[in-house]
Order: structure tokens, then C-alpha cells, then sequence
């Protein structure tokens, strides 16, 4: 068992060292695109009827803003 351990790597595995790189790299990429979605425009659109219908009013689309 001894000349097992002296024989292990203390590096960090290269699979950790991907998995790292990759979570790094898409993190990354979702900080470029804008936090909001588009919901809020699309409702802006939509008449008092259709948020009727959906159960929202003006007033509950302006608490989203």
C-alpha cells in the first residue's frame, strides 16, 4: 500500500480541471445575454382584454418592470 501512495498524483484530476473550465466558460456566456426577458414587452403589447383573460391587469404589469 505504501508504494501506492507514493506513487498517486497529488494534480488535480484533468476531468475536475474540464468540468471546471467548461461551468467557467458557460457562466461566462449567460453574463452576456440580458437578464430580462422579453415577457414584460410581449404583455406590454397584449390588450386590457387578453391580461384579462391571463388574470393580470396594467397595474400588475407595472410591479414587473
Amino acid at each position: 500500500m505504501t508504494v501506492y501512495d507514493l506513487h498517486r498524483s497529488s494534480a488535480i484530476p484533468l476531468s475536475t480541471v474540464v468540468a471546471s473550465r467548461i461551468s467557467t466558460f458557460l457562466f461566462n456566456v449567460a453574463d452576456r445575454f440580458p437578464k430580462r426577458s422579453r415577457c414584460p414587452k410581449t404583455l406590454l403589447r397584449m390588450s386590457d382584454w387578453q391580461l384579462a383573460d391571463l388574470g393580470l391587469t396594467r397595474a400588475d404589469l407595472e410591479r414587473l418592470q
